[in-house]
């Protein structure tokens, strides 16, 4: 190997332009945009990381406890107490609905059965709603960001391009060398714009399919739990009659 013709071609290529040289011509306006969306990046690689770890653990406590649900002969009889918040939604849920159903202490007749179930029934929708608001938390920041990047991004280029042409017509002659740093600058700021909007649409979609997801799974244990407790109450209610009748 040729070690002058090594060393000329590296010097040849630190003299390239390359992103640092574009964040040097850019203008104060264009350097301040680039910082934000670097801290907007940061801010959105937090939030989908975070979120997808949260939802994942949430999803797994939902699993192993509608796991060890399925052996419990009796619901009513549960009494899970302050551990239902750390077991996940699906605990809560049934902690709300037991608790909702012993409220009201009436007679075992069917209007008794009737008020009870309404009563399990408004717990389970508030739970539902409570619980659909943990699912989608901060994902309005994050669609924010999707959504303003590459308007920010924008703003920068046109207040670059701006401030690049105002400067050309102060000086006597115009060429494209005096131009091209400053417009080069001022493209700095949709570029950064992009990079931080595309892997965040992406991420935002995907955690928004997620969220969707479990709010209906959700939903969907809220019924099978209500209609659990209302067919334990029917088969008890069976069984005392059958046996005053004995």
């Amino acid at each position: 190997m040729n070690l002058p013709s090594t060393w000329l071609f590296l010097a040849q290529a630190a003299e390239e332009p390359n992103i640092f040289t574009y964040f040097g011509e850019s203008n104060i306006a264009g350097k301040a945009i680039v910082v934000a969306l670097l801290v907007f990046s940061l801010l959105a690689w937090t939030i989908m990381i975070g979120k997808y770890l949260d939802l994942s653990r949430l999803r797994s406590l939902n699993l192993n406890f509608e796991s060890r649900l399925a052996q419990q002969r009796g619901l009513l009889k549960l009494n899970l107490g302050r551990k239902a918040s750390s077991l996940g939604p699906y605990a809560a849920l049934v902690e709300e609905a037991v608790d909702a159903f012993h409220r009201y202490e009436g007679a075992g007749s069917e209007r008794s059965l009737r008020v009870r179930m309404g009563h399990v029934e408004n717990a389970l929708q508030r739970g539902v709603a409570q619980h659909s608001i943990k699912y989608e938390s901060k994902m309005i920041l994050l669609g924010s960001i999707v959504t303003g990047a590459p308007f920010l991004g924008l703003l920068g280029t046109v207040w670059g391009v701006m401030d690049a042409f105002g400067s050309m017509a102060l000086q006597a002659s115009a060429t494209l060398q005096n131009l091209a740093p400053g417009v080069s600058g001022a493209l700095l700021t949709t570029v950064a714009g992009l990079l931080v909007a595309i892997p965040s649409v992406f991420g935002y979609n995907f955690l928004l399919s997620q969220s969707k997801l479990l709010v209906t799974e959700l939903e969907n244990f809220a019924s099978s739990l209500a209609d659990r407790i209302e067919l334990e109450v029917e088969i008890a209610l069976e069984e005392g009659t059958g046996d005053e009748q004995e």
